[in-house]
């Protein structure tokens, strides 16, 4: 920052100004993951930009995945992780990790870094306070315990957002018969998003956004409507591993949330230029 003229510095702050203004008492929800969750230099960017956040006035949730840490876990107790389109086959033994791995180990420690940046934040899943209740997922495939929601209840994250709390959640959800299940945390966050009547989806991702030409940086697509979608899909321009999260940005929008973005964690403070200038980062669908 120290090459930037004081005069520019003072373009930025101005142009932040009315997307505070805009902002301010509102909530918006971050799907966490990729590099900006493994690389420390990003770990720490993305938390003093949610501490800013919190300092005017913005409710932050925070939902994050832990793939790798999971994968990681299973590798330590000899146990392979097996993945059927991208969703990750989910045994008895499995669930018993991921709980273990999501809602304790990845929770409580980006909890504490997030604390050791000056924020209030408080480590949730989605078994506390009945938030994600889920079924086992009824696809052809049997997947074991990967479940679809049902419901979310949100009192719990209100009651942390009123308090001044960050709500960092794992996606671990209930069953009706006691059962624990794995959800996919993307899909859980626009769920939770639209329950919250958040302005603002954002998933964090190792991607620019959606590319015209997905070997070409050069041919992002700044914006969507969510009406486009079905005819990129036709057209091959969302393929792939894209599909999944370009679907729940449409949920979210479907549902309520003004706008879903897809952003490219690999850039540092990608939350706060996405928030606070015109030109935005990433994909926004509205």
């Amino acid at each position: 920052m120290h090459n930037i003229s004081a005069n520019d510095k003072a373009k930025v702050l101005i142009q932040a100004l009315p997307y505070i203004q805009k902002y301010a008492g509102k909530t918006i929800v971050v799907k966490y993951g990729g590099n900006a969750m493994i690389n420390e230099e990003l770990k720490d960017a993305v938390m003093s930009d949610i501490v800013l956040l919190q300092l005017i006035g913005i409710n932050v949730v925070l939902v994050h995945g832990g793939g790798p840490e999971i994968s990681g876990m299973l590798k330590k107790i000899g146990k392979e992780s097996r993945f059927i389109n991208g969703l990750r086959v989910t045994d008895e033994e499995t669930i018993e990790v991921v709980q273990m791995v999501l809602a304790g180990k990845v929770n409580k420690s980006l909890v504490q870094l997030l604390e050791q940046h000056s924020g209030k934040a408080i480590g949730l899943c989605g078994l506390d306070g009945r938030m994600i209740m889920a079924d086992k997922k009824a696809s052809g495939i049997d997947l074991g315990y990967v479940g679809e929601i049902r419901e979310i209840n949100t009192d719990v994250i209100e009651n942390a957002t009123k308090s001044g709390y960050v709500p960092i959640i794992s996606t671990v959800a209930g069953g009706y018969n006691g059962d624990v299940y794995n959800i996919n945390a993307d899909l859980a966050a626009a769920r939770i998003a639209a329950e919250l009547k958040a302005v603002k989806l954002i998933l964090m991702t190792d991607i620019k956004g959606l590319l015209r030409d997905k070997d070409d940086e050069n041919t992002l697509i700044p914006v969507v409507n969510v009406s486009e979608v079905p005819s990129l899909k036709r057209e091959g321009i969302i393929s792939g591993g894209m599909i999944p999260k370009i679907d729940c940005c449409v949920e979210a929008v479907r549902r309520g949330v003004k706008r879903a973005h897809i952003i490219d964690g690999r850039i540092p403070h990608s939350i706060l230029i996405e928030m606070f200038s015109d030109e935005g980062i990433g994909t926004m669908f509205y």
